[in-house]
């Protein structure tokens, strides 16, 4: 099965972000992806945390996730939207909910992000805390290939790369493929970025696709981009460095039972 990874550099305008992703979107499709999954923050990033207030939507409905199922349903495309601003029980916070979407514009999974990103080494502060209230619960769907292949798909988003009990919930409950739609700082990502989806990937022996923002924004805030696909033995299959585009690779079902025959660590966990 093809897959994609969405890279964009988003900016302050909801209507130029969701054209974009739109686009996107469609290259995909015309690459043959039957998955395509976008960053997190792929509908707005604004120069202040708390810009995202004035867009958080109600589950069911809102502009970004009617553009996501319409283009499910339009593109005949598993669509996961990385992150977009959802209604919390707060008033001075959203959730920062990942939702997939199945070919027929149905919404099949919501996850909320649970680790919460906090930074500052001086120069560079984040405090995500602020305006974004925790989710609690891990998420994954089946997608059914058009080869009739089941892949079982573990959310997680961006901060979450780091705390590998997560990850290791989704292994134990049978996922095959871990989304990692992120929005890594500059700084951070060059240094951990790449290190932590291959460990993600190869501890689980699970295929890892992580979209993610790249570039300069027009805030001034600089990403790290790098999305990928990683395999189950750690290897990067597709990457982009920089700017928005697509990055396409495939999920080989016969390779990752393959290396899971060879080397059955999930099978050999001691510690629960």
């Amino acid at each position: 099965m093809k897959v994609a990874a969405l890279q964009m550099v988003s900016g302050p305008r909801l209507d130029d972000n969701m054209a974009q992703a739109s686009r996107l979107l469609e290259e995909a499709a015309a690459q043959g992806a039957e998955l395509a999954v976008l960053p997190e923050y792929f509908g707005f990033m604004g120069a202040r945390d708390t810009d995202k207030l004035a867009l958080r939507e109600p589950l069911g409905d809102g502009p970004l996730q009617r553009m996501l199922s319409t283009a499910a349903r339009e593109l005949g495309l598993w669509v996961v939207g990385g992150t977009l601003p959802l209604q919390s029980d707060s008033a001075t916070q959203v959730r920062n909910t990942s939702l997939a979407f199945s070919p027929s514009g149905e919404r099949v999974a919501r996850y909320d992000k649970i680790h919460l990103f906090r930074f500052d080494n001086g120069r560079e502060r984040f405090d995500e805390a602020h305006v974004i209230e925790a989710g609690a619960e891990t998420a994954r769907f089946d997608l059914t290939a058009r080869d009739g292949t089941v892949w079982r798909v573990g959310l997680s988003v961006c901060y979450d790369l780091r705390f590998p009990e997560l990850y290791r919930q989704h292994a134990r409950a049978g996922a095959e493929l871990l989304l990692v739609p992120s929005a890594f700082t500059h700084t951070t990502g060059q240094a951990h970025w790449e290190v932590l989806l291959r460990a993600r990937a190869v501890e689980n022996l699970a295929y890892v696709l992580a979209p993610a923002q790249g570039g300069t924004h027009e805030t001034g805030r600089r990403t790290w981009g790098h999305s990928m696909l990683v395999d189950p033995w750690g290897a990067v299959l597709a990457q982009r460095a920089e700017g928005a585009g697509v990055v396409c690779g495939e999920l080989d079902a016969a390779y990752l039972r393959q290396v899971r025959q060879q080397l059955p660590a999930l099978d050999h966990r001691v510690l629960q």
